[in-house]
């Protein structure tokens, strides 16, 4: 496997690319050698959902298209980014959000926490931005050894 590997897609601002954004990145995650089963496929999808709904609900019609990439460095790092063409950056809730959306944020720092990740953005170069979540890449990590003992 090569020590750096990478894919991306680009897709329309429409709440129909949330799931096409999803399934791209589980095909992705099995080409590279992850179960689509695996709790860190979970995570990753689910971090992309958020991201992705995001892209599309946020941005108000001002980036017509948002990006998903996905980066495996060295065997060791899953960095999956999520770029649109808008220059609001995302907000910093508290976690004890008490309101019917706005929670997605929220999910994405948790589960990249969990995961023993961590979450960055980057401004782009056309005034956007991508929203960059980093995990270690745990293919052939003893997961059902994990699940056995409750951990």
């Amino acid at each position: 496997m090569a020590d750096h590997q990478e894919a991306s897609v680009t897709l329309p601002s429409d709440p129909a690319s949330v799931a096409a954004a999803r399934r791209y990145v589980a095909d992705v995650l099995s080409e590279w050698g992850l179960p689509e089963g695996a709790e860190t496929a979970d995570s990753v999808r689910l971090i992309v959902s958020e991201l992705a709904t995001n892209a599309v609900q946020h941005t108000f019609g001002q980036s017509p298209t948002f990006t998903v990439d996905l980066r495996l460095e060295r065997q060791e790092w899953l960095r999956v980014g999520v770029t649109d063409s808008h220059p609001r950056w995302p907000k910093r809730l508290p976690a004890a959000v008490q309101q019917d959306n706005g929670r997605g944020m929220v999910i994405i720092r948790w589960l990249a926490a969990e995961a023993g990740g961590r979450l960055s953005v980057t401004p782009t170069e056309e005034g956007g931005k991508t929203v960059w979540i980093a995990l270690p890449w745990a293919v052939g990590a003893p997961t059902a050894a994990r699940s056995a003992t409750g951990c």
